[in-house]
C-alpha cells in the first residue's frame, strides 16, 4: 500500500513538473512577452515585419518606405499601442522602452549600418564621369531649387515658433526630394526613360551630394551651437580635402585593387573587399570629423569607377536592401508618434509651404536656363511634394547629437508619408494640366 502512494506521489510530481515546464514554455514563445533583451530577437521582428509589409505595399502599389515607417512607428518602443498591453521591460536606462521591438540602443545600431550601406549603393549609381555630365542645367536648377527652398522653409519654421537648430535641420531635410519615392514612380508610370525624367534624374543627383555635403555641415554647426563662418569654411574644407582626395588619389588606386579582387573571380571575396572599401571609407570620413554619410557615399563613387562596379553594386544590393529596410523600420520605432497631436498643425503647414516653394523653386531654376517649358513643369511637378530618406537621416543626425527637439523625428516621419502618397497624385495632376499650360 505504501508503494501504490509513493507511486501516486511521484505521478502527481511529475505531472506537476510537465505542467510547470509547458506554462515557462508558452510564457517563452508568447509574442508579447519575448525576451527583448537579445539582440536576435529585434532583428527577426523587423525582418518578418519587413517581408510582410514589402508584399503588402507591393500589393497596393506604395512605395515600401512608406510601409516600413508606419510599421515601425506601430510596434516601437515609443507607441502608445503597447503601453497599456506591455509591460515595462526588466531593463532601465535609455535602452529600456515598451513594446514589441524594445531595445533602443540596437534600433541605433541598425539605423547606423542601414544609412552607411544606403548611402554606398547610391554613390556606386553616381560614377565620376556621370557625376561630371549631368549638365549645368540640372547642376544649376537642383542647387537653386533646393536652397531657395531651404531658406523660405526655414523662416517659416521660424516664424512657427520652432527654435534656430529645429529650424535649421527641418528646413535642410525638407529641401530634399526622395530619389526612392520618385524614381519609383516613374519606374511604375513607365515615364523613367522620357526626356523630362531624364532631368529629373540629374537634378535629383544634384541634391543628394549636396544633401551629403549638408549632413556634414550641420554636424559642424551642431558642435559650435549656432552658425560658425569658421566652422562652416573648416568643414567645407575638410570635405573638400576629402572629396579632392577622392577624385584624384582615390581613383588611381582603389578601382584598381577591386578590380584586382575582382580577377580572382570569387564573388565572396569581392563582397568582402567592396564592403571593406564602404566601411573604411565610413571610419576615414569619421576620422577627419566628416559624416560617415558622405564617407560611404565617397566609397561607392570609387568602386562605381572600377570596371566590376556593375558585379559589385549586383553583389552589394542585396545586402543594402536588408538594411535598409531594417533602417526605416528602426527609424518608425524610434518615433515618438504621442508627440504627433501637438505638432500637427506645423506638420501641415510646412507640407504646404515645402511642396510649394520645392514647386516654385526648380521652375525659376528650369526657367533661368531656358528649358523648355513643359519639361520644366514635369520636374518641377515631379519633385514638388516627396521627403524621404535623406531628410530622414538629417534630422537623425539632429536628434542623435541631442541639438533638436525630439519631436522633429516623428514630424519627419509624417512628412515623408505624406508627401509619398501625394507625389504620384501631384505627377498625374501635372499630365492633365500641362499641356493646356504650354498652350497658353
Amino acid at each position: 500500500m505504501k508503494d501504490f502512494f509513493l507511486q501516486i506521489q511521484s505521478q502527481d510530481n511529475v505531472q506537476s513538473s510537465l505542467s510547470q515546464n509547458i506554462s515557462s514554455f508558452v510564457e517563452r514563445v508568447n509574442p508579447l512577452q519575448l525576451p527583448h533583451e537579445t539582440f536576435v530577437t529585434d532583428l527577426a521582428i523587423i525582418m518578418i515585419l519587413a517581408a510582410i509589409v514589402t508584399l503588402a505595399f507591393f500589393k497596393i502599389r506604395q512605395p515600401l518606405i512608406i510601409g516600413y515607417l508606419f510599421a515601425g512607428m506601430l510596434i516601437g518602443p515609443l507607441s502608445p499601442l503597447w503601453t497599456s498591453i506591455l509591460p515595462q521591460n526588466g531593463s532601465s536606462g535609455p535602452v529600456a522602452g515598451i513594446g514589441i521591438l524594445s531595445d533602443i540602443s540596437a534600433l541605433n545600431l541598425f539605423a547606423d549600418i542601414g544609412i552607411i550601406l544606403l548611402l554606398f549603393v547610391i554613390g556606386i549609381e553616381f560614377p565620376f564621369a556621370k557625376i561630371r555630365s549631368i549638365g549645368r542645367v540640372a547642376m544649376g536648377a537642383g542647387t537653386l531649387g533646393l536652397f531657395v527652398t531651404l531658406g523660405v522653409v526655414f523662416l517659416v519654421a521660424s516664424a512657427l515658433g520652432l527654435n534656430f537648430m529645429d529650424s535649421l535641420f527641418i528646413a535642410a531635410a525638407l529641401s530634399i526630394s526622395s530619389t526612392a519615392v520618385i524614381v519609383k514612380i516613374l519606374q511604375d508610370s513607365g515615364k523613367i526613360k522620357k526626356e523630362s525624367s531624364i532631368l529629373v534624374l540629374g537634378i535629383l543627383i544634384v541634391e543628394d551630394v549636396i544633401a551629403v555635403i549638408l549632413i556634414a555641415s550641420l554636424e559642424s554647426i551642431a558642435l559650435a551651437g549656432t552658425v560658425s563662418i569658421e566652422g562652416v569654411i573648416l568643414v567645407a574644407v575638410v570635405a573638400a580635402g576629402l572629396i579632392v582626395g577622392t577624385f584624384t588619389i582615390g581613383r588611381r588606386v582603389i578601382p584598381p585593387l577591386v578590380d584586382k579582387v575582382a580577377s580572382a573571380q570569387n564573388r565572396e571575396i569581392l563582397l568582402l573587399s567592396v564592403l571593406g572599401v564602404c566601411f573604411g571609407y565610413a571610419l576615414l570620413a569619421n576620422v577627419v570629423g566628416l559624416s560617415v554619410a558622405i564617407g560611404a557615399f565617397l566609397a561607392g563613387v570609387l568602386v562605381a569607377e572600377s570596371k566590376s562596379a556593375e558585379v559589385s553594386k549586383i553583389l552589394s544590393s542585396p545586402i543594402k536592401d536588408m538594411f535598409v529596410a531594417i533602417f526605416f523600420v528602426s527609424v518608425g520605432a524610434l518615433m515618438d508618434i504621442t508627440q504627433l497631436e501637438s505638432y500637427i498643425f506645423i506638420a501641415i503647414a510646412l507640407i504646404a509651404v515645402t511642396t510649394a516653394m520645392k514647386f516654385g523653386g526648380n521652375l525659376l531654376g528650369n526657367t533661368a536656363f531656358r528649358l523648355e517649358k513643359g519639361k520644366s513643369l514635369r520636374s518641377a511637378f515631379a519633385l514638388s511634394a516627396p521627403r524621404g530618406e535623406f531628410s530622414i537621416v538629417i534630422v537623425k543626425v539632429g536628434v542623435d547629437m541631442g541639438v533638436v527637439s525630439a519631436f522633429l523625428f516623428p514630424l519627419i516621419g509624417l512628412i515623408t508619408i505624406i508627401t509619398a502618397f501625394m507625389s504620384p497624385f501631384l505627377i498625374r495632376l501635372g499630365d492633365k494640366i500641362i499641356p493646356k499650360l504650354s498652350k497658353s
